[in-house]
């Protein structure tokens, strides 16, 4: 961590987006606590099936008939459960069912749903994960026996394929339904400013959140440019491995945390975002290039976007000359006059509060001053 992020937090200068429609709020305060300008466009939102006919189904089905074992994956989704077939006056009845079967859980939320229903768990994994029950289970052999699934909208990749290839009998409990988002309009914003590199970061805690970021780019016709921004420019963070798949499936590479937690996922864009910033001597400064501020000597300088366009394009050449030319092309919207290169230049001069920091060349352009000491790493020291 940088001695001056306790002034700023790690994340100053840095503008995150936010894909969730469940814990929106609580991951966007962790990242704006650590400095993140967040970005939230749900892309997709949970609809509890409590009027629908396939959960009460599945429901009556499971009272009838008793299942070997019932598997809770998510704690929000077995409330969820239990609460509609409380509101179909059928909840004592699933209760009882669930007091005589090998009740699972997976992990300790879930352990805790159960509990508060009155029911005791037969087993649960430390890890959360899906593998592990899996693995217990066709350990335990499963040929025969018939598995009720609690399904959370989550993709569970050859968990139910596994359990019917070793002979099981697999009936899904579906609590919840993922849906497009009612107001697509945030998301398309997301998706433009994605294009347009507004973002440095873009976070995903679910697989059918990526998936429907991904299908709303495609309805659109942006999905080659999106996944060019996210192959080469924005860091795409996602909650764990399943979330990612969507993403893969795609050709980009996404980062994880060790532990799949919000908290871990703020951690390791904390350690990314700062590392893919530009740090060069200017001047007599330290000048350090973020998405949408620059640090000199570790005070945070927020920076308007044309002018954060114009540093970017000089920092790439650092100390050589950039054109006006070619710095009219990379102002954002940019007309043909090259006088708005001037006027976005004194600008961004003002907002770093060193206007030396960038030199004129008169009749030729502009020039990051770059300190001659810059160049040690070029004569093989």
């Amino acid at each position: 961590m940088h001695d001056d992020d306790a002034q700023h937090g790690p994340l100053a200068g840095f503008t995150v987006g936010v894909t969730a429609a469940r814990r929106a709020e609580e991951l966007g305060t962790l990242l704006t606590r650590r400095g993140a300008a967040v970005l939230h466009a749900p892309a997709l939102r949970i609809v509890p099936l409590a009027d629908d006919s396939e959960l009460l189904a599945a429901t009556k089905e499971l009272i009838d008939n008793a299942p070997d074992v019932v598997i809770a994956t998510t704690a929000i989704g077995f409330r969820g459960w239990v609460e509609a077939a409380d509101g179909w006056g059928i909840g004592d009845g699933l209760l009882d069912r669930l007091r005589g079967v090998e009740l699972l859980a997976r992990g300790p939320k879930v352990k805790g749903a159960i509990r508060a229903a009155g029911l005791t768990e037969a087993w649960s994994p430390q890890s959360e994960s899906m593998a592990e029950v899996l693995d217990r289970l066709l350990g335990e052999g499963v040929d025969g026996r018939r598995i009720a699934l609690q399904l959370h909208g989550e993709p569970l990749p050859g968990f139910v394929e596994s359990l019917r290839a070793a002979g099981a009998e697999v009936v899904g409990v579906p609590v919840y339904r993922w849906m497009p988002p009612e107001d697509i309009a945030p998301l398309d914003r997301m998706l433009d400013l994605t294009v347009a590199r507004g973002l440095d970061a873009l976070t995903f805690t679910s697989a059918p959140a990526a998936a429907s970021y991904l299908d709303r780019a495609e309805d659109r016709g942006l999905l080659p440019e999106v996944l060019s921004a996210l192959g080469h420019d924005i860091v795409t963070a996602c909650v764990g491995p399943v979330t990612a798949l969507p993403l893969q499936a795609r050709g980009i590479d996404t980062v994880q945390p060790e532990r799949f937690r919000l908290g871990p996922l703020v951690q390791v864009l904390c350690a990314q975002l700062p590392a893919r910033a530009r740090t060069l001597p200017v001047a007599g400064h330290v000048v350090e290039i973020r998405g949408h501020a620059v640090l000199v000597d570790g005070a945070l300088r927020p920076v308007p976007p044309a002018g954060m366009a114009l540093l970017h394009t000089l920092a790439r050449k650092p100390g050589w000359v950039v054109s006006r030319a070619d710095l009219l092309r990379a102002l954002p919207g940019s007309g043909t006059d090259e006088h708005a290169v001037e006027t976005a230049m004194a600008r961004l001069r003002t907002a770093l509060g060193v206007p030396r920091l960038i030199q004129t060349v008169v009749k030729r352009g502009y020039r990051l001053a770059l300190d001659p000491s810059a160049d040690t790493k070029y004569d093989g020291s």
